[in-house]
């Protein structure tokens, strides 16, 4: 089957069997690293990217479901001469990266929840990242680098 969408910010095109999952198009067809499978189940969140801007398990999306649609990954949130998105940012501040195999789909989770709500409260930031596990127990430094990201932009109160 032959896709097209646009892979973070640029259009793409790829041949993958009906079967194949995001997580498998975008690990082996596009070599982006950054995407983990942690259970392949749905239940940790390691595998999530944002689709249309809404957090997405890549494990559980077959991949020909992004056919028109817009992918990004942790590898797209980096801007111009590797600068770091200021969740990429505050994440290394904070200390939240523990041993980082959580911290891709983290982020993006994380990323999803700012676009959605830029000024969430520790509750709202605790329920928006309900679907994603850390096995390093870094909860509180991960929450303490969203919250820095949402009280440092210029809405927040």
């Amino acid at each position: 089957m032959k896709i097209s969408f646009q892979l973070n910010g640029e259009s793409v095109t790829a041949d993958v069997p009906d079967h194949i999952t995001l997580l498998e198009m975008l690990r082996e067809e596009f070599e982006l690293i950054g995407v983990k499978e942690g259970c392949g189940q749905g239940e940790c969140g390691s595998c999530t990217v944002l689709v249309d801007r809404e957090a997405v398990n890549s494990c559980l999306m077959l991949a020909a479901f992004v056919n028109g649609k817009k992918v990004e990954t942790i590898e797209g949130l980096a801007g111009a001469q590797g600068r770091l998105d200021p969740l990429q940012d505050a994440f290394v501040k904070h200390g939240a990266v523990q041993c980082g195999f959580c911290t891709p789909g983290m982020i993006m989770s994380a990323k999803a929840l700012l676009d959605d709500n830029p000024c969430p409260d520790r509750e709202q930031i605790k329920q928006g990242m309900a679907g994603n596990m850390c096995r390093c127990t870094g909860y509180i430094k991960i929450i303490e680098a969203i919250e820095s990201v949402a009280k440092g932009g210029n809405s927040c109160g």
